[in-house]
């Protein structure tokens, strides 16, 4: 048999796959994972792909094949298909897929006790307190001891003596499996249609597409679950991916509600136990529903037959460090090649879904109203320049009547400003010093419930100083702005007697305080809710009536070509909150420009207007979707080096027809961990493959080492 010639990737920063000689003896496929040498090391990778040795060239031998289940066909094609189209070195995206290789050795293993039953055995206290308060059985001896307040010893004593049975079992232990069958809620007309459409779709086992269109409150969810539902009685697993780690949280007992069982959970907060029993069951195939962030889009699928993007069109969708990358359309890519159905939700659907929806390339699914007897809110514009708040408020007039009279009918009101902390700018008023991150050009933010200055780009943290640092003038450093702490203090002194809790990603803390802070909203604990984007997101509490948005210009600032965009779409969103239950719901958004489109759009309920003027607007530019964009991101450690790279960069730009370079240009945070940054904006036309282009142009340039040239293809952020 003549020698094999392996291509091994390695989940380091390749571009790559590297070839290794097979030993004799040693049979691979692609998609295991093997041991080979790099360098002077020997790291683990995965087949890529095999073949016939065909050059005399010495090579290197595979030395060792790892016993765990090899990633599917797909799963290669998918991890080839991210590297090309975002420019990412493929073994990165490798990384990415193997963030729990512990996951790749079988469970540990415990001894689990329960009580035999056996008669005749000498019951001393101790051995009674087991039988009493030992349990629920089966148990470790460590969690039989806690619970009786005996020592492990006592437990494993009896076991010795034949009062207890021992029982081997792994620690990580398989999910609860789904009931696709139970019934859920009553679906309404519309709902049911809808659903109907979805389970047509499914129900293919073929790649397909469909956007489900629904107001808020019209019941996305209830309608992809039997969706779902049809893709687990295929015997077929279940992606549903969530902006938020609150979202994962919060959302599972509704799962639970509807299948009777939790779903497998995949977020940044997860524990290196928790990831290695979520990858490990989802690589075989047994865990069949899992609700995740972004990420969870890598986990290795073994029969993945339905991915749902819920709030598709919600930025956290996007990765913007390391490999950058769109998790909702690297979404439909990952369907197609495993011939699953992807199902786009939003109340608010990107442009670009919905213009794939109306041309015909997605289904088109459309809730129009809620369900019942329950109305979309009444939305109305404060105008401040009509209405401004007191002098050093940020709460107009309007909105404190509403929020006042809301209150006195026993309901719940909910005041949005997407900023943190308590104030976004801390200056001098000696010298006008603005304070700093030390490596970073962005303001540091007061969160005066800690006493810190906090850069929210870094997480650099220090404590408020009592000087400027410097002028050294004492006690000359003033708050400016408002943070959502800062709106709940001026809410404290209109509304003495209300119970107000904030919530934001500083102030939330674990997945369980999350959960916990939900649930008091939920059953009427608290009575106004102050909040960022977090409180945006899906949450349906049945008591909430009224909504504030104390600065609905706030994402209008700026460069971003999308921020009408999204203005509007987190504007329905938080208004939505309001009336999801059988009480009329209201929203107030305090605007400087209540003449924008966004706004007259969505005081008037007329989401089309919007639609229509946003994409003429795109149109006439060529910007997404009927244009292309890419980024470039040159970073540095030395000023000048990293300008005069960025503009040796785009001389070495390849001619070709339908594209416009700007830039280089200095970003609005030019400084980002000590790190000097330029941008350059790339628009193509919609036909032309910017990937490729972008590719054969930065492999014209070497970079000096500290200093990196990354692409950024289809960009959401401009900072």
């Amino acid at each position: 048999m003549p020698a094999q010639n392996a291509q091994v990737l390695f989940p380091v920063n390749v571009d790559k796959p590297f070839d290794y000689e097979v030993p004799a003896g040693m049979e691979l496929q692609p998609g295991e994972f093997v041991f080979a040498p790099i360098g002077k090391q020997f790291k683990l990778g995965v087949v890529f792909s095999l073949g016939a040795k065909g050059f005399d060239k010495e090579l290197k031998f595979v030395a060792e094949k790892k016993p765990a289940r090899a990633l599917p066909p797909e799963m290669l094609n998918f991890i080839s298909w991210t590297a090309r189209y975002n420019c990412a070195p493929m073994g990165m995206v490798l990384r990415m897929v193997l963030s729990a290789r512990k996951a790749l050795d079988p469970s540990p293993e415990v001894t689990h006790f329960s009580p035999t039953g056996k008669p005749g055995l000498r019951i001393t206290p101790a051995r009674q307190l087991i039988m009493d308060k030992g349990g629920p059985f089966p148990a470790r001896a460590s969690e039989i001891a806690e619970r009786a307040s005996i020592s492990a010893g006592v437990v494993r004593g009896f076991a010795d003596i034949g009062g207890l049975r021992a029982e081997i079992r792994p620690v990580d232990g398989p999910f609860d499996i789904p009931d696709p069958d139970l019934s859920g809620l009553e679906l309404s007309q519309s709902q049911k249609e809808g659903a109907a459409k979805l389970v047509e779709m499914v129900k293919r086992n073929q790649f397909a597409t469909a956007l489900l269109d629904g107001v808020t409150g019209s019941g996305k969810t209830e309608v992809y679950f039997e969706a779902a539902a049809q893709a687990l009685r295929q015997n077929r697993q279940v992606l549903i991916l969530v902006p938020e780690i609150a979202l994962t949280q919060a959302g599972m007992k509704r799962f639970k509600a509807r299948f009777g069982a939790e779903p497998a959970p995949w977020h940044s907060a997860l524990g290196e136990a928790e990831r290695r029993r979520v990858w490990r069951e989802v690589a075989h195939g047994r865990a069949k529903l899992v609700v995740g962030a972004r990420s969870a889009l890598y986990l290795p699928f073994l029969n993945l037959g339905l991915i749902v993007v819920d709030e598709e069109h919600d930025t956290s969708f996007k990765q913007e460090e390391g490999v950058i990358y769109n998790a909702r359309d690297m979404s439909v890519v990952r369907a197609k090649l495993s011939d699953a159905s992807v199902i786009l939700a939003s109340a608010t659907p990107s442009l670009e879904s919905l213009v794939n929806a109306r041309n015909g390339r997605y289904e088109h699914v459309v809730l129009p109203e809620r369900p019942g007897a329950v109305t979309l809110p009444d939305i109305d514009l404060v105008d401040l320049k009509d209405h401004p708040p007191a002098k050093g408020d940020f709460i107009s007039e309007p909105l404190i009547q509403s929020a006042k009279a809301c209150l006195e009918r026993g309901e719940q009101v909910m005041l949005y400003l997407n900023r943190r902390g308590y104030a976004p700018l801390i200056i001098c008023r000696a010298c006008g010093e603005k304070l700093k991150s030390p490596d970073t050009d962005s303001w540091l933010v007061e969160h005066r419930e800690t006493g810190r200055a906090i850069c929210h780009h870094t997480g650099f943290s220090m404590r408020m100083p009592k000087e400027c640092p410097s002028c050294h003038s004492e006690d000359s450093l003033t708050s400016v702005g408002p943070g959502v702490e800062r709106v709940a203090e001026e809410a404290g002194r209109h509304f003495p007697e209300a119970k107000i809790e904030i919530l934001s990603s500083d102030t939330s803390g674990n997945p369980e305080k999350i959960r916990e802070r939900m649930q008091r909203m939920e059953q009427g604990k608290i009575d106004i809710l102050v909040g960022t984007q977090m409180v945006v997101k899906g949450h349906n509490f049945p008591g909430l009536t009224f909504v504030g948005v104390v600065d609905g210009d706030l994402s209008l600032v700026g460069g971003d070509p999308r921020a009408g965009e999204r203005t509007f779409q987190t504007l329905v969103q938080v208004a939505g909150r309001a009336g999801r239950a059988d009480k009329p719901g209201t929203a107030l958004i305090q605007t400087h420009q209540p003449e924008h489109e966004a706004l007259q759009a969505l005081a008037m309920g007329d989401r089309e207007r919007f639609i229509a003027a946003e994409l003429g607007m795109r149109e006439l530019l060529g910007l997404p979707p009927f244009g292309r964009l890419a980024a470039v991101i040159v970073s540095g450690p030395d000023q000048n080096k990293t300008q005069d790279l960025a503009r040796k960069f785009t001389n070495l730009a390849p001619r070709a027809k339908g594209i416009e370079i700007l830039g280089p240009s200095e970003p609005p945070i030019a400084k980002l961990r000590g790190r000097f940054r330029r941008r350059i904006l790339v628009q193509a036309d919609q036909s032309l493959d910017l990937s490729a282009y972008m590719a054969h142009w930065r492999s014209r340039i070497r970079p000096p080492s500290k200093y990196k040239v990354q692409i950024d293809i289809d960009p959401q952020s401009f900072m």
